[in-house]
């Protein structure tokens, strides 16, 4: 990628040798730009923004004021390894925004997915993987090894504790935290990160059928108040079930996990 006459470059923004310019892109008064980043095409970076590290911005996307994107990872065990941090497209990164790049022992990689809108104030730590479409409000925190996938919603003022993983159209509720897994479409909120049911309106608003949220909510019920311990109920779950979203939930359960999970009416 080169700049084309279509790019702006603030003349006080600092741009170092080798980074590589997309078409379009926008540099604003006072950023500051490594020279190992790339920006994708018609991505615009506002005042004062720091993009460093071994980073990668995918097109169309925008980060605000104040952020700072591909610092070394908060993690005492880094010694200056060569990882990265990926950035899909269409992402909103509001101000002071931090995202770190990864670590050597998790993979060596920070990756975030497309059309992501991430809250002033949001941290998203090293080897962090999220999926697309996920929101993060303000002030959140995601820390080390965490995997949001798509369309997760994390509540301002909420932390994600490290190596949990959220299941897909999941929401966190504000001021949550959050220290086990969380299953496809579930609901968590309180204090300390209790399971109380199913992202209902987030489910309604994608058009699932009646006849898949129903089955989400008998496989909620059986979940909570069946027999056996929770991955034998989820088990058993996943031999009755004909709804590829209970299927889903099924196949979360019962993959590998560092963490235990949140289980409904449990913290």
């Amino acid at each position: 990628m080169s700049p084309s006459a279509e790019t702006r470059i603030h003349p006080s923004a600092v741009v170092e040798t080798g980074a590589q310019i997309g078409q379009g892109v926008e540099i604003g008064p006072f950023c500051h730009i490594g020279p190992q980043v790339k920006l994708h095409d018609r991505v615009q970076i506002k005042s004062h923004v720091v993009v460093t590290g071994q980073t990668t911005i995918g097109p169309e996307s925008v980060v605000f004021p104040f952020a700072c994107i591909g610092e070394i990872p908060q993690d005492l065990k880094f010694k200056g390894e060569a990882t990265t941090l990926e950035i899909g497209a269409r992402n909103r990164i509001r101000e002071h925004v931090t995202m770190n790049t990864g670590t050597e022992g998790g993979g060596g990689v920070t990756r975030v997915g497309d059309d992501g809108l991430f809250m002033a104030g949001c941290h998203v730590a090293h080897d962090v993987i999220i999926g697309d479409r996920v929101i993060v409000v303000n002030n959140a925190a995601l820390a080390g090894h965490c995997i949001l996938e798509d369309d997760v919603i994390v509540g301002g003022l909420s932390g994600v504790h490290q190596w949990v993983r959220i299941g897909q159209g999941a929401i966190i509720g504000a001021v949550t935290m959050v220290t086990n897994d969380v299953i496809p479409y579930g609901l968590v909120q309180a204090p300390r990160g209790q399971l109380d049911g199913l992202n209902l309106v987030g489910l309604k608003r994608r058009g699932v059928a009646r006849s898949d949220i129903t089955a989400l909510r008998a496989a909620f019920q059986m979940l909570a108040q069946g027999e056996g311990a929770f991955q034998d109920r989820a088990r058993r779950l996943g031999e009755e079930t004909e709804s590829d979203y209970v299927r889903q939930i099924v196949d979360f359960v019962t993959a590998g996990s560092d963490r235990s999970f949140l289980t409904p009416g449990l913290g």
